[in-house]
């Protein structure tokens, strides 16, 4: 009997706060592996609940050695892709020196007061670094808090890791940072001079972090005799536009949904205003390096609990919206009723003036389209976009994809549908070290609704 030819792969760690997967991807970018973990949350040192470091470090190892043990496969390479405003403070033997601190861990507001202040005032140190006062989320002013609360820990500290170069630096041993996790609301980016705020040299914080590498690199594993390439790993939401990026040229904004729907759009480098900031707007770094300009809203979350709350109220269960198709009759009756823009205009309804659970759905969906569309067109640059992507959840919604479309008329606006963009996405970043193929261009399903 010969040796079967093995199947040369890529595996792709995607950590989410909740769900920690792991995906091997063949060169036409199935997935011919997967598997999922969960861990339990520990705490850190004031009691608030964080990540369980030592849990996830095991899990890596762990999920790798039985990879390894699969002769079916062959890895060529291995990234990373994972949550972002998370830091992993490290001492010179490589092993943490704090817990992972939470990034909605409560900050103290005189920090915060101080920093700002000293630097022009919040509004002029949120422009500049292109980051809404976030708190623990702007991950660079965990640092801050760490120098002025813990000066000891702080000297201890030999590197500061955002976690996926963080869990890189696991399988490479080599310490370095990349752009797209520098770039989400850190605090740490000055987006008109390109390089870090002063604020971040002035109190010696750059020498705690890496030296910065491009998005393709790759460096060998830290195992006697091991032949993959370990990539330096990647912000999820950035990793996610990657395939998009490829695919298509012609200026997008993607809409990406999921409890949080962010609305991304690669093509407009136009400098934040005060107005777009105060409306969470803010930039990311795009694998080149270029900025993304992004505005969020809590959408997702707003329809879990308003779906909960017309189930309940017309006794039924969630699931009847789930394939709901839309009804024009309906939307049209209802439109003559004014609709507003905020997403939390609904919760303020009283259900009883609606005859049933799906009049209330159309009209819940209604305003929820509506703030949508306000919260997009903060980064649309009108004029310039010919599509717009839809994925994650509500890509598969048809009454919020047909009324999307309805609201803009004058682009093409299309359901994406692709498995797993994250991971895909930190696989494609690093293509050209395990793949012989070219790029698929077919990676990326649409599914086109008319206006």
């Amino acid at each position: 009997m010969g040796q079967k030819e093995r199947i040369p792969v890529v595996a792709i760690f995607d950590v989410g706060k909740t769900n920690k997967k792991l995906f091997l991807f063949d060169e036409h970018y199935q997935i011919v592996f997967e598997k999922s973990a969960r861990f339990l949350e520990t705490v850190d040192e004031d009691g608030d609940p964080c990540e369980n470091i030592e849990s996830l470090r095991l899990s890596v190892f762990d999920s790798l050695h039985e990879i390894f043990r699969k002769t079916e496969f062959e890895v060529k390479a291995i990234n990373f892709t994972s949550y972002g405003a998370s830091f992993v403070l490290i001492k010179e033997d490589g092993q943490p020196l704090t817990p992972l601190y939470n990034y909605l861990k409560a900050y103290p507001q005189e920090l915060k007061d101080e920093l700002h202040n000293q630097y022009g005032g919040l509004e002029k140190f949120s422009l500049d670094t292109a980051s809404p006062d976030l708190g623990s989320l702007n991950s660079g002013l965990q640092l801050f808090r760490v120098k002025k609360e813990r000066p000891q820990v702080f000297k201890d500290i030999h590197c500061a890791l955002h976690l996926p170069q963080y869990l890189s630096f696991l399988l490479s041993g080599k310490l370095y940072s990349d752009k797209t996790s520098i770039g989400c609301h850190t605090a740490l980016w000055d987006y008109h001079k390109q390089d870090y705020y002063q604020w971040v040299k002035d109190n010696g914080i750059d020498e705690k972090l890496a030296p910065v590498v491009e998005a393709d690199e790759v460096f060998s594993a830290n195992f006697p005799g091991s032949t993959f390439v370990i990539g330096s790993g990647l912000h999820d939401s950035s990793s996610a536009l990657i395939p998009y990026l490829l695919n298509f040229h012609e200026p997008f904004v993607l809409i990406s949904t999921g409890t949080w729907c962010i609305s991304l759009n690669p093509f407009n480098h136009s400098p934040l205003t005060k107005s777009e900031l105060e409306q969470d707007c803010l930039f990311y770094l795009s694998y080149a390096g270029d900025p993304v300009k992004a505005s969020r809203l809590f959408a997702g979350h707003e329809h879990d609990v308003q779906s909960k709350r017309i189930a309940d109220h017309f006794a039924v269960t969630t699931a009847k919206f789930r394939n709901m198709d839309i009804d024009w009759n309906l939307i049209e009756a209802l439109q003559k009723k004014e609709t507003s823009d905020e997403l939390d205009a609904f919760s303020k309804l009283d259900l009883n003036q609606f005859k049933d659970y799906k009049e209330a759905y159309h009209s819940f969906m209604l305003h929820l389209v509506k703030a949508q569309v306000r919260s997009t067109n903060l980064i649309m640059d009108q004029g310039k976009i010919s599509r717009v992507f839809v994925d994650g959840g509500f890509s598969k919604n048809s009454i919020y994809m047909n009324l999307l479309a309805k609201e803009y008329p004058q682009v093409e606006v299309y359901a994406a549908s692709m498995a797993q963009a994250t991971a895909v996405g930190a696989a494609l970043a690093i293509h050209e070290h395990w793949n012989t193929l070219p790029v698929p261009n077919d990676l990326i399903e649409l599914r086109f609704f008319r206006a």
